[in-house]
């Protein structure tokens, strides 16, 4: 019997020894960049979707010195209307940068028409269909969703789980804002000035989604 928990103790022991050691390595193991981009869907350049997504960029990089962010605004770009075999316009020119290994996360935001993304935020979703042909670039990238809406209740949420579907046949990694908040997305509202500072409950949401993205980029990354 004494040989026997002698023989637990030493493995006990050397498991522990082992243990600490994978974690000592870990840490001092550099941790890779992790790049997240926001994609903003507005037709209208600089408005509040992009300053919602800057508010959500803004509080991913300050996770981690590790995470690098990027902002992308769609507006004034040629984006068509997606037809089988038809010109990608400027999105060609967005491929690489969205399908970058370096990319951890993608953040697309959209205004609400309709309880439903823009056309414009429509058009980009159906180009990135090209991603699924061959290995899915997209696959594994974490993907968050931030809407705004003219009235605080005017389909932010529907227009969130629209865009997640799209994301989720990507194979991404689909998450919500975090806590305390904790729901599908960033809900924000415009206040109909293109103004969403006084939103605190938006603005709340929006840097959740964020830190949310960040967080589990940086964790898939290891």
């Amino acid at each position: 019997m004494s040989n026997d928990l002698s023989r637990r103790n030493m493995l006990a022991t050397a498991g522990a020894a082992a243990a600490t050691l994978a974690g000592a390595a870990l840490a001092a193991e550099p941790q890779r960049k992790v790049r997240i981009i926001g994609v903003s869907c507005s037709p209208r350049k600089g408005k509040t979707t992009a300053a919602a997504l800057a508010v959500a960029l803004e509080a991913a990089a300050k996770v981690s010195p590790a995470v690098e962010t990027e902002l992308i605004e769609l507006a004034g770009m040629n984006i068509p209307v997606f037809a089988p075999g038809g010109d990608k316009g400027d999105f060609e020119k967005l491929m690489p940068r969205l399908a970058d290994p370096a990319v951890g996360g993608i953040i697309i935001g959209t205004p609400v028409y309709f309880c439903s993304p823009s056309s414009l935020c429509k058009a980009f979703l159906d180009h990135c269909g090209a991603f699924r042909a061959g290995n899915f670039a997209l696959r594994n990238k974490v993907g968050g969703v931030l809407a705004v809406g003219g009235v605080r209740n005017g389909g932010q949420e529907l227009t969130i789980q629209c865009v997640q579907a799209v994301l989720m046949c990507q194979e991404m990694v689909v998450v919500g804002d975090g806590r305390p908040t904790a729901h599908t997305g960033a809900t924000l509202l415009n206040d109909g000035k293109d103004d969403i500072s006084g939103d605190t409950f938006g603005l709340t949401t929006a840097r959740n989604l964020g830190t949310r993205v960040a967080e589990v980029a940086l964790a898939l990354s290891r």
